[in-house]
């Protein structure tokens, strides 16, 4: 069901990778609510996999860009601009990568090249996407900008690894840029930290089905798929919002306030 939340809305989505990501289905429910927008990613992923289609999908065109170089930024926005026909109403971040978690490198014995080069891309990206847009004054006023995280950026997950580090400095970023965002330009800036979602990305952390099933058990409403994550980022998209900024907001059904549930004692018990 369509509501038009975005109708007539502008928006660039990083990070849709395949049919499963968070940012496909994003991209697939912002062009359902009357949305245009860019779609990009980094060279290397847009031939891992299979973002045409999408962009076939929702008449939307596809920008490489790597989102560590600034001018991979700079020219992204300048382009989406001058396709979309204007300044930038929205804009997701799903951008997120460790090496060190790809290559089995335990947290305790990281190769820290990998590190810089995950926190970079995960992160630092993201400090480099709203400078960028904020020195092209490339936002609309009450545009929205959301990045998505992690609960670890809070808690200790182990086999999250240097995730974690990067997800809570990703946090970082979004309040504090958030800040000058909103003082300046009347832009929010939130993050959405989501249930664990069998996504390309986080099926490969170690032990990521026994955790996905544990956190099912953990939440009350159960664990928030990628669909729903992409309803509820819209809704920070939407002029529904506009109050809302340097938020962490949780979409886990309820896992983030849980300390132990039922089914979890039950289980211990056995």
């Amino acid at each position: 069901m369509s509501y038009n939340l975005l109708k007539g809305k502008r928006g660039i989505i990083f990070g849709a990778l395949d049919e499963n990501s968070i940012a496909w289905k994003t991209a697939e429910r912002a062009h359902e609510e009357g949305a245009s927008f860019v779609l990009t990613n980094a060279p290397v992923a847009l031939r891992m996999g299979t973002i045409n289609t999408l962009a076939e999908k929702t008449n939307s065109e596809v920008i490489p860009a790597d989102a560590t170089k600034v001018e991979d930024l700079e020219n992204l926005i300048e382009k989406s601009q001058e396709i979309l026909g204007g300044k930038i109403d929205f804009v997701l971040h799903s951008i997120g990568m460790s090496i060190n978690v790809r290559k089995g490198k335990h947290y305790t014995d990281q190769n820290y090249d990998w590190t810089h080069k995950g926190l970079d891309v995960s992160a630092m990206s993201f400090h480099k996407l709203m400078q960028t847009l904020h020195k092209k004054d490339a936002m609309n006023e009450w545009g929205s900008i959301v990045a998505l995280t992690y609960m670890a950026a809070q808690r200790v997950f182990p086999d999250y690894n240097d995730m974690a580090d990067n997800k809570a400095y990703l946090e970082s970023i979004a309040r504090s840029f958030g800040y000058f965002f909103g003082k300046e330009k009347k832009v929010r800036v939130n993050t959405i930290s989501q249930s664990p979602t069998p996504t390309s990305a986080g099926q490969g952390v170690k032990g990521f089905t026994g955790f996905m099933n544990y956190a099912e058990k953990m939440s009350p409403l159960g664990n928030a798929t990628a669909l729903e994550c992409a309803d509820y980022t819209l809704t920070l998209f939407s002029d529904l919002t506009k109050k809302v900024t340097l938020q962490n907001l949780f979409h886990d059904g309820g896992f983030s306030n849980m300390g132990v549930s039922q089914e979890i004692m039950e289980a211990m018990e056995e």
